[in-house]
């Protein structure tokens, strides 16, 4: 490949005991990369104003604590020497591109944002570790639900800004960061979350656990039929397999929230994988996966090697490889241990395996996304919809090919030095041509959009979302009657959608539809997509709704014919929980 997989490694909170306090100390040698952070002092956490002035404030953290960065060579000797496992941060031929990466401030390009541009894009400079429960709760206060993917990821990859991550590492290379902060995504998965799901959930082996091992080169998974129970479970491990839930946001309310977040940063499906390795094993052989994998260390630790995609094909792969052998996989670009609290990513085609040490089991979470999310599967949309439509209204498209074309085209004459070829293949080079202009380039984004929307989980909704939708209204029954039913939408009521992404209007031939995520399972493709038949007379209003998130709207300045209109498209809209008022619904 040509290039240092490291992206930057990123080690927080000072250096380690017994090594120098600043760069030109006693652990310069093994020092990979230090993005120097410009946090001005201190990081941001975010801070309710009011509904209308949502805004990131700042934490009160030292710059020591976030902004140092160190490498310990005689802690990774000592464990090299107990473990034999050779887990090393990086090769001395990545340390001599140290100054080609790295640029001063006086290098820095002129026409890139500065700080406070950067701030802006990215919704917050930086965010504290504090616990991820008081996070959710106040991206919760965040008006906008972009603003909260935003956000949200901004807190995964700190101190890495999203805007540096997006440049530097997406597709291109892995990032690691070092954080010497095993509270950081505290809150996130847990052990004694999983043995909860076992004890209380339908776990299915197969559908939602794998049992795998791998040992001697061999990788077997070991899935007995049916209930996945905690006695049988914690035999496996204790017999040293590795345990995999597939679906934790299934299961899992903080996991679900996580990622119905996450998912509209990404515009494609996140999902999330939960490992669970006993001390000193193996689960999984090497292999390379089709999604861009997001690594973070939630218990114990593990021991990562990372490699360099084998060849050009395998770059950006567009599917899963089979398992390797050792002597297929070449030699490691990344050899590391993963400590609590620490982060990995790297983008799709690049393999990777993971073992436990012999001394600490191993927790973490796979957060995935943008799996068959390319420029060429949207072109596998685009191509055949543009050849149906050319040959329906170009007559160039619908002539009859040569008549001896097959004595002199196909694989047996492409070596002949034939002039019959060459017109042959200039005449077809011409019909492709033409062809781009025949591209339903939208409707092809659209029936992306579908699959997106279909993959989606359902949004998790603050207790104000709740309380001002139709999920918080207050009809009940009780004492023998019904209670509590009308909840008028008035033509001064303010509304909006529930989400940015929550719904999208696609015409389907003859008809427009509104899909919606409101009522997705939280299981993958349980349920099938939801859509409802627009009318002519609504289809703007909807399109004005879509495009004014996240200000809210007066019923009234909805584009309807009528009153009676506007009214009957907002309760409808009420009625199938896609949007919600600025204040609760009081009952007449």
């Amino acid at each position: 490949m040509g290039q240092s997989v490291v992206g930057a490694v990123i080690m927080l909170n000072g250096p380690p005991r017994g090594c120098g306090g600043g760069i030109s100390g006693i652990w310069q040698p093994c020092l990979v990369l230090v993005l120097e952070a410009t946090w001005r002092g201190r990081c941001l956490r975010l801070l309710s104003i009011s509904q209308k002035e949502m805004r990131a404030r700042a934490y009160s953290v030292s710059v020591d604590q976030h902004c140092k960065a160190s490498v310990s060579p005689l802690k990774k000797k000592k464990k090299r020497k107990r473990t034999g496992l050779n887990p090393s941060m990086s090769t001395k031929k990545k340390l001599k591109k140290i100054p080609e990466e790295r640029k001063t401030k006086e290098e820095e390009d002129p026409n890139e944002p500065g700080d406070e541009e950067q701030r802006a894009s990215n919704g917050t400079d930086g965010v504290n570790s504090d616990t991820l429960h008081t996070l959710l709760t106040e991206l919760g206060k965040v008006d906008n639900s972009r603003e909260r993917a935003n956000i949200l990821f901004q807190w995964l990859i700190h101190p890495v800004s999203a805007k540096t991550f997006f440049r530097d590492n997406w597709e291109k290379k892995p990032l690691l960061i070092k954080r010497q902060n095993p509270h950081y995504y505290e809150g996130l998965f847990s052990t004694a979350e999983f043995d909860r799901i076992l004890r209380n959930d339908d776990v299915q082996y197969g559908v939602n656990l794998d049992v795998t091992s791998y040992t001697d080169g061999k990788r077997e998974t070991h899935n007995p039929p049916g209930r996945a129970l905690p006695y049988s479970v914690w035999d496996f491990y204790e017999n040293g397999c590795s345990l995999r839930m597939l679906n934790p946001q299934a299961f899992s309310s903080t996991v679900w929230n996580v990622l119905s977040i996450l998912q509209e940063k990404f515009g494609s499906m996140a999902g999330a994988n939960v490992y669970l390795t006993p001390a000193g094993t193996q689960g999984f052989a090497p292999h390379y996966d089709d999604i861009e994998a997001f690594i973070v260390q939630l218990e114990g630790k593990k021991h990562w090697r990372v490699y360099n995609p084998r060849s050009e094909d395998d770059v950006l792969s567009l599917v899963s490889s089979p398992n390797f052998s050792q002597s297929e996989i070449g030699n490691v670009e990344l050899d590391v241990v993963l400590e609590q609290g620490d982060f990995l990513y790297f983008p799709r085609g690049f393999i990777h395996q993971g073992n436990c040490l012999p001394d600490a089991h191993s927790l973490h979470i796979t957060i995935s996304s943008y799996q068959r999310n390319s420029w060429g599967d949207l072109l596998l949309k685009v191509m055949p919809a543009a050849l149906e439509m050319a040959m329906e209204e170009d007559v160039e498209f619908r002539k009859g090919l040569p008549l001896d074309y097959l004595t002199y085209m196909g694989v047996q004459n492409s070596d002949k030095e034939e002039p019959r070829r060459d017109r042959f293949l200039s005449h077809m080079e011409g019909l492709m041509k033409k062809l781009v202009s025949y591209a339903p380039v939208d409707a092809a984004v659209d029936q992306k959009a579908r699959e997106f929307l279909h993959d989606c989980l359902p949004p998790v909704l603050t207790p104000a979302e709740k309380a001002s939708s139709v999920y918080g209204t207050p009809v009940r029954f009780e004492d023998g009657e019904v209670v509590d039913l009308n909840t008028p939408m008035k033509a001064s009521t303010k509304i909006r959608l529930l989400r940015a992404g929550i719904a999208r209007l696609c015409s389907d031939g003859e008809a427009v539809h509104l899909y919606y995520t409101t009522e997705n399972s939280r299981v993958y493709h349980k349920a099938e997509l939801k859509r409802m038949e627009m009318n002519a007379e609504h289809t703007d209003a909807v399109e004005f709704l879509i495009h004014s998130y996240p200000k809210f709207v007066t019923v009234s300045s909805l584009p309807c014919d009528s009153a009676e209109d506007k009214v009957s498209l907002a309760e409808m809209l009420f009625a199938k929980g896609l949007i919600h008022t600025s204040e609760p619904l009081t009952t007449k």
